[in-house]
């Protein structure tokens, strides 16, 4: 079983060339024809991949905030990996959209040359979530196909199975999938990540509570200081109250609701000054620590529809983009976050110029939920291109195929049997 990487790649772009770029992704994000330009189902390890451009921030480029071109991919595996097939399979894409950037390769150039220019402008996440870690893509892709085997087996056979036991049905399914040599892997369960990274994974798990044990007297002098701080920078805050504009939301809207999934991305400013910087650079090291060892069995504080999600400083830490992939639309994305875990999103985006204003830190905030809403849509950006592996596949889904691989020749009692049934 493999391991789930972030994977992101940003270039500034020069202003004369936004709109050029802009087009080529919109003709290419039309649905159905991006892969004419990004082939990325030819990549291997892909789960979601997208390319989007970013706006320039507040005072442009002549401020070190200028517009981009951002790839994101989660993958299965190392980066460097990655990087080799994405410049082997998309190569003619690349070349189009990061063309445009300084220092890019120029046509006739190596697959080498274009691996090292895109490893020099690798962008690290702050925090990362993978809905179930270690749950790769060619093992969706298999207990995907188990589940529809056995589903058709339970149709065709029907009627010769009415009346049996559920374990009855189970050993008939078992001796059915136990007889084809091209379903041997679902004999056994998944193969963990590798010990490497198990080791790596099982340390950080460690050092960092140890690490925070060790500084706990500074801490506990910072905190009074540093909640003083707090309530004296929220007082100052000033919300935004615009609205997003129809011609906004109907862009968006243009990229949205195709399939079971959607993405969202998003760029926010950081309000200014070291506090909120330090601030949210603590936040989001606590959250990746949550999300790479609590939360990462496929439940995100309560919310269950996230398959990944991203948050990124870029710009010299003075601006954050946020991405994610999600089951249904952002009506109920953005309902489900308020209703479970609105602490969670203040604690991150009260940090951000112009968010609803909080307290604490943690409470009022995305309570509003209105101002919420019209805040995220603000500062969302269209996500031109965007490629799903298993586009038609809800969390909910992917956890069903598990259990059915889990249970199929896993030891069951009765009661354990008829609910694996009832699965189906």
């Amino acid at each position: 079983m493999p391991y789930q990487t972030a994977v992101t790649v940003q270039a500034a772009l020069p202003p004369d060339r936004v709109a050029e770029v802009r087009e080529l992704l919109h003709e290419a994000g039309r649905k159905g024809t991006a892969g004419e330009l990004f082939p990325f189902a030819e990549v291997p390890d892909i789960h979601f991949a997208r390319v989007v451009l970013v706006p320039e921030g507040p005072g442009g480029p002549t401020a070190g905030m200028p517009p981009s071109v951002v790839y994101m991919g989660e993958v299965d595996g190392p980066v460097e990996a990655h990087l080799t097939d994405l410049v082997r399979e998309a190569s003619d894409g690349l070349d189009r959209v990061f063309g445009h950037c300084a220092g890019y390769p120029a046509g006739g150039s190596s697959d080498a040359a274009r691996i090292g220019w895109l490893r020099s402008h690798l962008v690290p996440c702050a925090a990362y979530y993978v809905n179930t870690v270690g749950r790769g893509r060619q093992q969706i892709e298999q207990e995907a196909v188990l589940r529809e085997v056995i589903e058709e087996f339970l149709d065709r056979n029907g009627p010769a199975l009415a009346g049996r036991t559920p374990v009855e049905i189970r050993a008939a399914i078992q001796e059915y999938v136990g007889g084809r040599d091209d379903l041997a892997w679902a004999r056994t369960g998944p193969a963990p990540p590798p010990l490497g990274w198990r080791i790596r994974r099982a340390t950080h798990l460690v050092v960092v509570p140890l690490a925070g044990l060790v500084l706990l007297p500074l801490l506990m002098i910072a905190l009074p200081v540093w909640a003083v701080l707090l309530r004296l920078h929220e007082r100052r805050d000033v919300p935004e109250h615009a609205r997003p504009s129809h011609d906004h939301i109907r862009e968006l809207a243009g990229y949205e609701d195709f399939v079971a999934q959607n993405p969202f991305t998003a760029v926010g400013s950081i309000k200014t000054g070291p506090f909120r910087r330090i601030t949210l650079t603590a936040v989001l090291f606590v959250v990746d620590y949550g999300v790479r060892h609590v939360f990462n069995r496929g439940n995100l504080a309560g919310v269950k529809t996230i398959h990944f999600a991203r948050w990124l400083f870029v710009d010299g830490k003075r601006r954050v983009i946020f991405a994610s992939n999600y089951d249904g639309s952002l009506e109920s994305y953005m309902d489900d976050f308020i209703d479970k875990v609105a602490w969670g999103l203040n604690a991150v985006f009260s940090n951000g110029l112009g968010y609803p204003r909080a307290r604490w830190l943690v409470l009022d905030g995305a309570r509003d939920e209105q101002a919420f809403k019209n805040y995220l849509r603000c500062h969302q950006v269209p996500t031109q291109v965007w490629y799903s592996a298993y586009d038609t596949s809800t969390t909910h889904d992917l956890e069903i195929a598990a259990r059915i691989r889990a249970g199929l020749f896993g030891h069951l009692g009765p009661a354990e049997t008829e609910a694996w049934l009832a699965l189906f």
